[in-house]
This record gives structure tokens, C-alpha cells and sequence, in this order.
């Protein structure tokens, strides 16, 4: 009883970081605060990717929340499936050099709120840019020259048919030192049937678990690897 009180008040913590929608002129925001910063956000429903969805406040919560433990300062970044851009924005407040992707119908939003809420508040500069799960990724972020300290991602995972592509990206981005930080909400089996398979890859760790959402976070790590927060602990 005690967890469940406990995390719905966490829950309740995180939804409470977002404003009521408003109007200015012709387009329509939602407010954010996170690392004491307003954040407004542009939705765009006519294209899926393009809204916001509570996955995300999570990941943003906890990673200000958990910023000594997981600092991202000066830290090399990647989102995948970034959205509206709400976990790359707080990344980059939090001091990330974050490289923030998504496919091609969503970046024209996502780069407009990425730049409205990081232009001189920033140490670095997001670059905005395009991935598509499973395609030329060796091409695009060689391995010896694109080597990222966190994979972030928030809700990415849903019925939808690029599962396996997902996967192997997760892979190809996911190196010796690298850590996953994964919010998901579940929705139907391919997601329990994702996170199985997950799971033969990557040590998996539930930092979150927010019934009230329907949603988890996770930290993973390579499985024939160990990250340096894990051999530091384990010293």
C-alpha cells in the first residue's frame, strides 16, 4: 500500500509540470517546467510522432530529478523517436550535447520547439536530425566516431511494425559505456513481447513503475558489457 501511495504521488508530481494548454494567435501550446525553465511546446495532431505523450514528462522528471547520479553535463546524447522534442529540450537545459532524431514528417515541429525553448539557454546547440529505425546506421553514426554516453527514449515502443528495427537500432547506438534510459507506457502485448526480447540484449533495470500511467521507466546496458556506473557500484 505504501508503494502504490508512494507512486502515485510521484505520478501526480510529474503530470503536475505541465500547464493547461493555451492559445497565442493561430497556434495552440502546452507549458512545461523543467529545470526551472518555462518550456512551450507545439503539438501537431495531424502527425502522430508530433504530440506529446506522458512518457515523456516521466524521462524528463527523472532525469532532473536523478542529475547527480546521472549528470548529462557535457555528456554525448541521442533521442530516438524525440517527437515534439520535450526530452531533448530538458537534456540540453541539463547541459547535454544532444543529437535529437526522429523521422522526416516530424522534424519540421520538432526543430521549430527544440530551437524556440534552447536559443541562449543552452552550452550546446541541439542538432536536430533524421533516423530511421534499422536504416544505414553504420553510415549515418558510425560506431568508431559516434560513441553516446545515454540513448534516451520515451514511448517508442507501441503497435506499430518497426519493432525489429527499433531493436537493432538500440543495438547499433549502444556501446560499451552507454546507457539506455527508456520510458514506455504499456499498451498491449507487443510491448510485454518487445521487453522479453529486450532483455536478451541488455541488463535491464525498472527505475519507475507508475500503474496510474501505465507506464516504466528503465535503465539498460549491454549484456557483454558493463557501464562504468555499474563497475563503479560493483567496486
Amino acid at each position: 500500500m505504501e508503494d502504490s501511495v508512494t507512486n502515485q504521488e510521484l505520478a501526480n508530481a510529474i503530470m503536475a509540470r505541465r500547464s493547461l494548454p493555451t492559445v497565442t494567435g493561430p497556434a495552440a501550446w502546452e507549458g512545461y517546467t523543467f529545470s526551472d525553465q518555462e518550456i512551450r511546446i507545439k503539438e501537431s495532431t495531424d502527425v502522430y510522432g508530433a504530440v506529446l505523450w506522458p512518457s515523456a514528462m516521466v524521462l524528463c522528471h527523472f532525469l532532473e530529478a536523478s542529475r547527480d547520479k546521472y549528470s548529462l553535463a557535457d555528456k554525448n546524447v541521442i533521442e530516438l523517436g524525440a517527437g515534439t522534442g520535450l526530452v531533448t529540450i530538458v537534456s540540453s537545459l541539463l547541459g547535454a550535447k544532444v543529437t535529437s532524431t526522429d523521422l522526416p514528417d516530424v522534424l519540421g515541429n520538432l526543430q521549430y520547439n527544440v530551437m524556440r525553448n534552447t536559443k541562449g539557454r543552452c552550452k550546446y546547440t541541439p542538432l536536430v536530425t533524421e533516423l530511421i529505425w534499422g536504416q544505414e546506421l553504420e553510415q549515418r553514426f558510425p560506431r568508431a566516431t559516434h560513441c553516446f554516453d545515454f540513448i534516451l527514449a520515451a514511448d517508442v515502443v507501441y503497435a506499430h511494425p518497426y519493432l525489429d528495427e527499433l531493436m537493432d537500432t538500440f543495438d547499433h547506438l549502444c556501446q560499451e559505456n552507454t546507457q539506455i534510459l527508456w520510458a514506455m507506457r504499456f499498451r498491449l502485448d507487443p510491448e510485454n513481447s518487445f521487453v522479453d526480447r529486450f532483455r536478451q540484449r541488455f541488463h535491464l533495470e525498472e527505475v519507475y513503475d507508475l500503474p496510474s500511467l501505465s507506464i516504466k521507466l528503465y535503465r539498460a546496458w549491454r549484456k557483454d558489457k558493463t557501464t562504468k556506473v555499474q563497475g563503479e557500484a560493483a567496486a
